[in-house]
């Protein structure tokens, strides 16, 4: 690495210049919204200046007037957007602007289909506005200085967009950033006056900071704001579009999609705040990283005070974008305030509740949107019953699950759906967890179930086994795995005849004698061996007690490098199985106990479960084969 002082030039990283050839070639259709982007920049740079100023109000006092300008040059065919916000030093520049969408690009890459159009709906998922300038540009030039710096700590970043940029450092007068965009030959019309001004008024009317342009008549001279500047969040509802609330959205959350739905409150009382919050339609790359960017922003009286996850939103509902705008608070509110403070405790609590509500309004009234919903975050709201007792239950009411009354693995199926179909004398509800769908709907434990005609929801996203450690009912009904403990399905009212009844108690007595030899085979292996009230066709399957992790979260657990506890698993047969009867025929203990350990193997495996000795199961497979086939 050269000295800071003099100009360097850096590479882009492959996956950034083929991000970059993305933008320039999949956005040529909506080429407008660079403006959208850079003017949502530059306000999110004076929204930090006016927080940082609160600890230190020398970073404002030279120029505490905080806005936004652009400016057009015909004969040099540039665009320029400038603010005076809080600026960049040179490791910031390197890392914010250097750098696209960082540990996100490769995962970015991962989703592109090569349809132009389809992928172009990625882009806002992956924090990458600022680069949609060279959408028109041939070259940009970024200059920079940070609040509370020197004229010669600025800083000059530029590139064409192609291989790499170059980054050196300048004096700049004025605090701030503005970035200079050279304009592609075939962009003349970016280079008007009327045409700059529509742009902003369409994208960036509710920008809570003056935007100016030079007046048209006095190009060199006196400034005019041409956007309302006002806090939209703080206008009637019957007075903003749906046009306004959706440009809102893209530009508090950096999002080029439109929401899927919002809702806009004014609560008045002991405490009194705003809140304009959104569902979005996609979700984030960085939705299951530990640290997030964009989410819910604070305001104290229309000052923003900072982005924040945490405190103002529970963790499951992490994916709402939007903002809060409190009266009640200081404007010096620190971070360890707000994580003991009665104003955000209410803030939250009403937050969530709008939240949920508007989330069974649409499961209610729109499934098909919901739906749409669900495919995007169905699996952190499944952290949410867990996470909020105090919602638990309407939390539970949204979740979504697939069943074995439907052939598909969508997940559509509610507990309240459930519920309503239960059958007389049922008074559980039914489920079971895999790592997989097939491995869900094809495990031995459902057998009987299906049988009997008693649903099951099938549950296979990793969360599930987590939440149903923690979820026992839900409508004083109580949560019971197919998998796990005995099972007593004697109460249910089934078509199940009373001569089916008499031969499982025939089979029962009958069984006595290999269950003992079975016992003695697999003494060191399992709990105990017992006749199955769960299997119909399949010889054998291993059942856990109530509170043990499920095998396949175990292996997973393991690999992860985390301590299982041992348990040792119940095996149980089917008496009626042509297997268990060629056993109870052979005379070879050594063969019986080979075809015994390979019992146990199968029912493993059907679990998800590692075997110790893959080897011998298939030496034991192979014996078995041979036995059979003579």
């Amino acid at each position: 690495m050269s000295d800071a002082t003099t100009k360097e030039t850096m590479q882009f990283e492959t996956e950034v210049g083929q991000l970059l050839h993305l933008m320039i070639h999949s956005l040529y259709s909506n080429k407008e919204i660079f403006m959208r982007e850079l003017i949502s920049n530059a306000s999110d740079a004076c929204d930090k200046l006016r927080f940082a100023a609160l600890a230190d109000d020398k970073l404002m006092a030279d120029d505490p007037d905080l806005r936004i300008e652009v400016e057009f040059d015909k004969d040099a065919r540039t665009i320029t957007v400038r603010d005076n916000g809080i600026g960049m030093n040179r490791d910031e520049v390197i890392s914010n602007i250097g750098t696209i969408a960082k540990s996100g690009t490769a995962e970015f890459l991962k989703n592109l289909t090569g349809d132009q159009a389809k992928d172009s709906h990625l882009i806002g998922q992956f924090g990458v506005g600022f680069y949609s300038s060279f959408i028109v540009a041939e070259k940009v030039t970024l200059r920079t200085r940070r609040a509370g710096e020197p004229a010669d700590a600025a800083v000059q970043w530029e590139s064409t967009g192609e291989s790499g940029y170059s980054i050196e450092p300048i004096t700049k007068e004025t605090r701030g950033t503005e970035v200079i965009l050279h304009l592609r030959e075939d962009e003349d019309e970016f280079l008007d006056g009327w045409r700059l001004r529509s742009i902003i008024r369409k994208y960036s009317d509710h920008v809570p900071l003056p935007i100016r342009m030079r007046k048209e008549d006095k190009p060199d001279g006196e400034w005019e704001t041409v956007n309302k500047a006002n806090a939209l969040w703080t206008l009637p509802k019957n007075e903003i579009s749906d046009e306004e609330y959706k440009e809102f959205y893209k530009h508090v959350a950096h999002d080029f999609e439109d929401p899927l739905a919002w809702t806009h409150n004014r609560v008045e009382g002991k405490y009194e705040y705003t809140s304009l919050l959104y569902i979005p339609s996609k979700a984030p790359f960085d939705l299951y990283e530990p640290k997030q960017s964009h989410g819910v922003k604070l305001y104290v009286q229309r000052v923003f005070i900072m982005e924040d996850n945490e405190n103002l939103m529970p963790r499951y509902l992490r994916f709402i974008r939007g903002v809060l705008d409190s009266n009640d608070l200081p404007l010096n509110v620190s971070r360890e305030i707000l994580q003991s403070n009665r104003v955000i405790e209410n803030m939250k609590s009403g937050s969530v509740k709008k939240i949920l509500g508007l989330l069974e309004s649409m499961a209610k009234n729109d499934p098909e949107k919901y739906a749409t919903f669900w495919k995007e975050f169905g699996k952190v709201m499944k952290e949410g019953p867990v996470e909020d007792s105090s919602n638990r239950e309407q939390v539970l009411k949204l979740l979504r699950y697939a069943s074995t009354l439907n052939d598909s693995d969508a997940q559509t199926v509610s507990l309240e759906d459930y519920v309503s179909r239960m059958k007389e004398g049922q008074d559980k509800i039914y489920y079971i967890t895999a790592d997989s769908y097939n491995a869900a709907k094809n495990s031995p434990h459902l057998e009987v179930f299906k049988k009997k005609g008693i649903e099951v929801l099938l549950m296979f996203d990793r969360v599930d086994e987590w939440m149903m450690g923690f979820i026992s009912e839900f409508d004083g009904k109580s949560f019971q795995s197919v998998a796990k403990g005995e099972l007593d399905l004697s109460k249910i009212k089934t078509e199940e005849s009373e001569e089916d009844k008499k031969k499982h108690k025939q089979e029962e007595k009958a069984a006595k004698k290999i269950l003992k030899k079975l016992k003695k085979a697999l003494d060191e292996k399992v709990e105990d061996v017992r006749l199955s009230e769960r299997l119909t066709d399949s010889p054998s399957c291993i059942v856990l007690s109530e509170y043990d992790m499920a095998l396949y979260m175990q292996q997973l657990m393991k690999q992860a490098g985390q301590e299982v506890p041992t348990s040792k698993p119940v095996l149980e047969i089917n008496p009626s199985h042509p297997i268990i009867k060629r056993m109870e025929e052979e005379k070879d203990d050594e063969r019986f106990n080979g075809w015994a350990q390979l019992l146990l193997d199968q029912a493993i495996l059907s679990e998800g479960g590692q075997l110790e000795d893959p080897a011998g199961f298939v030496h034991r497979m192979n014996d078995m084969m041979l036995t059979l086939s003579k």
